[in-house]
């Protein structure tokens, strides 16, 4: 019995020890389950790996030979790779070490060069593994894949385009910071010049120097050679350009150069613009002389490696940017403005500044870069001459026309009067006559006729001729016969006093002066005897002998008389106040013949008479005026009146011609008051 429980026993501990193993073999089993979906999801990528090793023997043999001849190649494209890379710690700041920065740069270029020039046997072998591995299944397909893609890459250095270098775009960085300091020293040393004092007359003009030190010229030549070497000449005067331009409006913008952009709408008359037309002259010589033709030298300096066509037309789109074409652009406004004889002057002020600069003009913006310059600059001057031309002969016209109006009713100068004098003694001046004649040479020439002196000079005597006929044309517009001397009396001195001693006045001659002097005596003359002249004649002292008549007959014809001269003073000065003699010396002289005329006889008829009188009760009605009240009365006769603002009324007078020649109801503004 005690031997079958020791079996029993046996039994148990063997179960006991079977139930244990499988409880271990299940808890193994357990954990092979996940590693077991690991392999299963990795045999897709070890069956690619060990496709070599299920590759035919031959083909796998032959692949040896294949990698043998391509990697000597291939090792030496990727040293060369790999010292492009090294270069990259080499480049300094272009701003501290401009030489050294360029001589890494040049480096760089040569070994890149290197690579896309000597990488053609590595690019040959590789094509052929590339080709022997895919034809033969010997690698996966997207081993295969990797492999063309990076021999395309190659293949692109090889034939130079950029976009698939192998610096990792390492040159594009470098050349784009050379591009940076080009501008950076444009930037720093681009000062705006100031506007500097007129040259003297007869002084020559010297040729502005370089705006930039030699030191910097010969630092922005160097980034060119470099970046023009890389292509990149467009982005370096594209950036010149920029810089250099906004140096020369910062220059103009001192000048306060508004009235450039005036438009045709905003010109009330020329001569509210004639400031800006003086100005427009000197800032033009200026700009030119001094701003464009240091660009101009400038453009030389910097690119003249590149060739004459760089370097100017860089000049040329200078020029446009900084603001001539905006000078040439107001030349034209004032063209296009309404016709004034006022204008004439200004468009010979705009050719003379044009003509001035003529020579400048043609040496800066010739050739075919600034053909738009050329063209506007050519309108231009179409333009000047062809306005200025159609306002001196239609002049004549507009005097003529002026014939029709009536005289001045203050009996004063007529403002085409004095305007023509004053405008024929512009034109023969030595300012305009040498201009108005060239233009008016340049236009017959346009017309295929000969210019000579005499026809300008028969055209202003003609306007003289016209106004001496419109005179005598007012002087009967009168009502009455008083008004016409006091009226011819003026213009006749003016046309001698103000016309003696003048270009005009030469040519009229001493004899034609003479004339009209006398004239001007002859009608001072009849305007004194009809009108004060006659007032003495009614102091008559006829029938006052006291003792023919005694005391209060006297009296009673003293009274009389006293009221007759009393009304025809009172209605000839209330007429007269309103009359005007502008020339002071003529207006004093004037005022004495009639006070030497008058008061002495008035005085010395009330120092005889006057006791008579002043012991009636209405004495006052009688001595209603001393000789003193007398003379102070005729020295305030004749003074001109304040001239009012806009002696200029633009009229038109005739379908061609705008803006007629003046008013002549305004009165000189010549006159000395």
């Amino acid at each position: 019995m005690d031997k079958g429980i020791e079996n029993l026993m046996s039994a148990r501990k063997l179960l006991k020890a079977s139930v244990e193993k499988s409880k271990a073999l299940e808890l193994s089993l357990e954990k092979t389950g996940p590693r077991l979906d690991e392999i299963n999801q990795r045999l897709p990528s070890l069956e690619v790996a060990i496709r070599p090793i299920r590759a035919q023997t031959d083909a796998l043999s032959a692949v040896g030979g294949h990698i043998n001849r391509a990697v000597v190649p291939a090792a030496a494209v990727l040293k060369v790779f790999d010292a492009i890379h090294g270069l990259e710690k080499s480049l300094s700041d272009p701003q501290t070490d401009l030489p050294g920065y360029l001589g890494v740069l040049k480096r760089l270029e040569e070994a890149l060069r290197f690579l896309g020039e000597n990488c053609g046997m590595a690019i040959q072998w590789l094509a052929d593994i590339v080709e022997y591995l895919e034809d033969h299944k010997v690698a996966d397909s997207r081993f295969i894949s990797g492999l063309k893609l990076a021999l395309k890459s190659l293949r692109e250095l090889e034939a130079g385009e950029e976009k698939g270098r192998l610096d990792g775009g390492l040159l594009d960085v470098a050349l784009g910071r050379l591009e940076n300091e080009f501008r950076r020293l444009l930037m720093d040393n681009s000062v705006p010049l100031p506007m500097s004092s007129p040259t003297l007359p007869g002084e020559q003009a010297c040729i502005a120097p370089s705006p930039l030190p030699v030191a910097v010229i010969q630092k922005l030549q160097a980034i060119l050679g470099r970046l023009i070497a890389n292509g990149r000449l467009d982005n370096c005067i594209s950036i010149y350009v920029e810089v250099r331009s906004s140096n020369v409006r910062a220059s103009l913008q001192a000048l306060n150069l508004d009235y450039l952009e005036i438009s045709v709408s905003e010109f009330n008359n020329v001569a509210s613009i004639e400031v800006y037309i003086a100005q427009w002259g000197k800032h033009l010589e200026f700009a030119v002389k001094h701003l464009f033709e240091a660009e101009y030298k400038l453009c030389n300096d910097v690119f003249e490696r590149m060739g004459l066509d760089v370097w100017k037309s860089c000049f040329a789109k200078i020029a446009a940017q900084a603001g001539i074409l905006a000078f040439l652009q107001f030349g034209k406004t004032v063209t296009e403005s309404k016709k004034d004889p006022i204008k004439l002057l200004k468009l010979l002020d705009i050719f003379a500044s044009l003509s001035k600069l003529r020579l400048d003009f043609n040496r800066l913006f010739g050739g075919d870069a600034c053909a738009e310059i050329q063209n506007l600059t050519r309108d231009l001057i179409k333009r000047v001459i062809e306005g200025a031309c159609e306002i001196f002969w239609e002049l004549l016209v507009q005097v003529e026309l002026q014939r029709r109006s009536l005289p001045p009713a203050d009996c004063s100068i007529p403002r085409v009067v004095t305007f023509i004098t004053d405008y024929c003694n512009k034109l023969l001046g030595d300012d305009y006559k040498p201009i108005l004649t060239q233009v008016l040479v340049i236009e017959r020439s346009w017309k295929h006729e000969k210019f000579q002196e005499r026809i300008l000079v028969g055209e202003l005597l003609n306007l003289v001729k016209a106004i001496e006929l419109n005179l005598e044309t007012w002087s009967k517009g009168y009502e009455d016969a008083v008004p016409s001397y006091l009226f011819m009396m003026n213009n006749h001195w003016h046309l001698y006093k103000y016309l003696k001693g003048t270009k005009l006045g030469g040519l009229l001659g001493d004899s034609w002066l003479s004339e009209h002097e006398q004239y001007k005596e002859y009608y001072s003359t009849i305007f004194l005897r009809e009108s004060w002249g006659k007032l003495p004649a009614l102091l008559s002292r006829e029938g006052l002998i006291l003792f023919s008549g005694g005391r209060a007959t006297a009296r009673n014809l003293v009274k009389q008389r006293l009221k007759s001269f009393n009304e025809a003073f009172d209605d000839m000065y209330k007429k007269q106040s309103n009359w005007v003699i502008p020339d002071k010396d003529l207006r004093e002289k004037t005022g004495q013949v009639i006070i030497q005329t008058i008061v002495p006889v008035y005085r010395s008829y009330m120092q005889n008479y006057g006791p008579l009188v002043e012991q009636d009760p209405s004495a006052s009605k009688y001595a209603k005026y001393t000789a003193q009240s007398l003379e102070k009365m005729f020295n305030s006769l004749f003074h001109p009146k304040p001239a009012k603002q806009g002696s200029f009324k633009a009229r038109q007078l005739s379908g061609k011609f705008n803006n007629g020649v003046v008013d002549q109801y305004q009165t000189s503004p010549t006159a000395v008051k």
